[in-house]
């Protein structure tokens, strides 16, 4: 027979890993804690199992009481607290509030530098308990829960607070297909220059085409930093291309040698369009050192990276740096990528120095580029 709360001695929290025979009470304390937006048992059972998260479990006289869950974003010194509950038997007696520090004390060990959460902006109780343990409200979302709830987005640096940090407020904008993560980063930078802009997915189709490498290793073609900058150049921006290399780009991994030849006619074009243009090609290396002196006079930066630390591929990426510290870079991702991220989880990801300076070099040639965008409008290109 279940125990009420007022049968409960008050006998000591122990907080440990899950085990796998955690899982039928898991499942139970679920369901009796939330009416909407649960976690199924077979949820609970691949996260049992999975790697890159940290699972705990509070029990009380050997019974569970609560549990909580953060997931280690690869590549990054991000996490996230996926899902926090407490019994509502054992409620009052800290519980919560315990499983979190101890899921920060984890977290921290696992080299992440933020954890961050959403909460129900009308669960006051959890509001308090995150506000009293340093967390800060990161922005505002509507109608965001299964049930048409408003949410609270909060973020803590868990291991270090920057004073000099550098930050843009930078709009977030979800790519819409899987070759369009540069078109979607030049929307971001754009908006975030011209608050009056939008973003949508009619310019996001536009610029891919205006910009687009016609092929890849595989499917559609991605977006050549050159391109990229003609696009920013055509609708009135000021923007000068960093690239290291002369020769044409995303070839090494293209067996087909018709597609090859495509591929050298259209990097040939955008280099001829760039210099009748003015759009200036600038062959130095990229230097983070450079990076903060473009986020201080208030640029958007645009850079390509690898793939390989966030999902094992190796893939070129377009993402926005939206900010630096003595730490970290921070990117605004356009892509998700797994069902378990959302659009919060792609904005200000902090990378640490040292991973940011592998994973901005991409392919064998080693190729580093990027592209930075002022404020200052220039006469549009038809």
């Amino acid at each position: 027979m279940a125990l009420k709360k007022s049968d409960i001695p008050d006998a000591k929290v122990v907080i440990r890993p899950v085990a796998s025979t955690d899982v039928k009470q898991l499942d139970l304390l679920e369901k009796s804690t939330f009416e909407t937006d649960r976690l199924s048992l077979r949820r609970f059972k691949h996260w049992i199992q999975a790697a890159n998260r940290i699972f705990l479990v509070a029990d009380v006289n050997h019974e569970l009481a609560g549990y909580g869950l953060v997931l280690l974003h690869k590549g990054t010194r991000l996490a996230r607290l996926y899902s926090l509950a407490v019994d509502q038997r054992f409620k009052g007696r800290g519980i919560g509030k315990q499983l979190l520090v101890a899921l920060e004390k984890e977290t921290g060990k696992n080299n992440r530098l933020y954890l961050r959460l959403e909460v129900a902006s009308d669960n006051q109780p959890a509001i308090a308990l995150y506000k009293s343990l340093g967390y800060r409200v990161f922005r505002w979302i509507s109608d965001y829960y299964e049930d048409h709830r408003n949410a609270l987005h909060m973020q803590k640096r868990i291991r270090y607070l920057a004073d000099n940090l550098i930050k843009r407020p930078i709009p977030w904008y979800q790519q819409t297909t899987e070759f369009t993560c540069g078109p979607a980063s030049l929307i971001m930078a754009m908006a975030s220059l011209d608050k009056k802009r939008g973003m949508t997915q009619d310019e996001e189709l536009d610029i891919w085409r205006e910009a687009t490498t016609i092929f890849m290793t595989s499917g559609h073609g991605g977006s050549h930093p050159i391109g990229l900058g003609l696009a920013a150049r055509k609708r009135g921006f000021s923007v000068e291309v960093y690239l290291n290399q002369e020769s044409p780009l995303f070839i090494d991994g293209v067996r087909s040698e018709d597609k090859k030849k495509i591929m050298i006619m259209v990097d040939q074009q955008f280099r001829a369009k760039a210099k009748m243009q003015g759009v200036h090609i600038n062959k130095d290396e990229i230097d983070q050192q450079r990076i903060a002196h473009w986020l201080e006079k208030g640029k958007a930066v645009l850079i390509l990276i690898s793939t390989y630390r966030f999902d094992g591929r190796k893939a070129p990426h377009w993402v926005m740096i939206s900010g630096i510290d003595d730490q970290c870079l921070y990117l605004h991702d356009p892509d998700p990528a797994a069902e378990q991220y959302n659009g919060f989880d792609c904005q200000y990801v902090p990378i640490a120095h040292a991973d940011f300076n592998k994973m901005s070099i991409y392919g064998q040639t080693r190729l580093r580029t990027c592209i930075v965008l002022s404020g200052i409008h220039v006469r549009k290109v038809i």
